[in-house]
C-alpha cells in the first residue's frame, strides 16, 4: 500500500532506541525526511548514518534532554515546519505510590506528559497556519489500564490520552489530525526494566523477568516494529479521517482487564 508519505518531513522524540528508532526507520522507508531527537549524541549520529545509507533521506540529528523546556523550545524552532510530529520520548519509573517519590514523579512527567504537551503547543501553531500536520502520540495501554504498582505512568498516560482526544476532537477543523497509539508490552530495552521490577515484585528475583512473557497474550511482546509501522499508518494520508482517537496495540490485554 502506498502511504502517500515520500517527502514528507517527520520530527521523532525519543529516535534512540525502541519504538522511535523503529519509527524512524519505517518513515525512512516511505521517502520522508527525519528530525531525530533524544539525549545520546552517539546513539542518533549512529541512527543517522544508517538510515542514510539504507534510504538515501534527508536526516538532522538533535540530541536533547527534552524535560528541559528550554530544549523542547530549542528544538521546535530548529525543526521548523515539519508535516509530522510523533511524541514518543519517555521514562516514566515504575512502583506504587510509596515507591516512586516526588522528584521521580515529576522528572518522568517533565520529559513525557509536559514533554508532549509543550511540545505540541510550539508545533501545533504552525500546523494550524498552513492547515495540514498531524501529531502523534506514543502514550501506553496503562492510561485506560491502571496498575497501582505503575501509578505515575497510569497517571501521566491517562492525561495525555485526555490531551489527545481534546485537542484532536477539534484539529480536523484547522487541518491537523491529533492521534494517540497506546501500546502495551513492547519488546525495548525500557521494557526489559519495567519486568525485572515486576519480577522482583512477584517472584522476589529479577532474574526471572522472562518468565512474565509466559503471560502476555501469544506468549510475547510486541515488537517495536508492530508500534511504528501503526503509527507511520495513523500518520498518513490513509488515515485522513481519524482524529481525537487513541488507537491500542497490546494483543488484547486491557480488553480483558489484565495488568500483562
Amino acid at each position: 500500500m502506498d502511504l502517500h508519505l515520500k517527502g514528507k518531513s517527520v520530527l521523532i522524540t525519543g529516535a534512540s532506541k525502541g519504538i522511535g528508532l523503529s519509527s524512524a526507520l519505517a518513515f525512512a522507508a516511505e521517502g520522508c525526511s527525519l528530525h531525530l531527537s533524544a539525549r545520546s549524541a552517539e546513539q542518533l549520529e549512529a541512527n543517522r548514518d544508517r538510515i542514510v545509507k539504507e534510504f538515501g533521506v534527508e536526516v538532522a540529528i538533535h540530541p536533547a534532554d527534552l524535560s528541559d523546556t528550554a530544549a523542547i523550545e530549542t528544538l521546535a524552532a530548529t525543526c521548523g515546519d515539519v508535516d509530522i510530529l510523533v511524541n514518543n520520548a519517555g521514562d516514566i519509573p515504575s512502583g506504587d505510590l510509596f515507591a516512586v517519590d516526588a522528584a521521580a514523579w515529576r522528572r518522568g512527567w517533565d520529559l513525557k506528559v509536559y514533554g508532549y504537551i509543550d511540545l505540541t503547543r510550539l508545533i501545533y501553531p504552525r500546523m494550524k497556519a498552513r492547515g495540514a500536520g498531524v501529531i502523534v502520540n506514543d502514550i501506553g495501554n496503562s492510561g485506560e489500564n491502571w496498575d497501582a504498582n505503575y501509578i505515575a505512568g497510569a497517571s501521566g498516560n491517562a492525561s495525555l490520552m485526555a490531551f489527545t482526544r481534546a485537542l484532536g476532537g477539534v484539529s480536523l477543523d484547522h487541518g491537523v489530525r491529533v492521534v494517540g497509539v497506546n501500546p502495551g508490552p513492547v519488546a525495548t530495552d525500557r521494557m526489559i526494566k519495567l519486568m525485572k521490577r515486576r519480577a522482583t515484585e512477584w517472584y522476589g528475583d529479577d532474574s526471572r523477568w522472562q518468565e512474565l512473557n509466559d503471560k502476555y497474550p501469544g506468549k510475547r511482546p510486541a515488537t517495536p516494529e508492530e508500534v511504528a509501522d501503526l503509527i507511520v499508518f495513523l500518520a498518513s494520508p490513509r488515515a485522513a479521517y481519524i482524529t481525537g482517537t487513541i488507537v491500542t496495540i497490546d494483543g488484547g490485554i486491557a480488553s480483558r482487564r489484565s495488568i500483562i
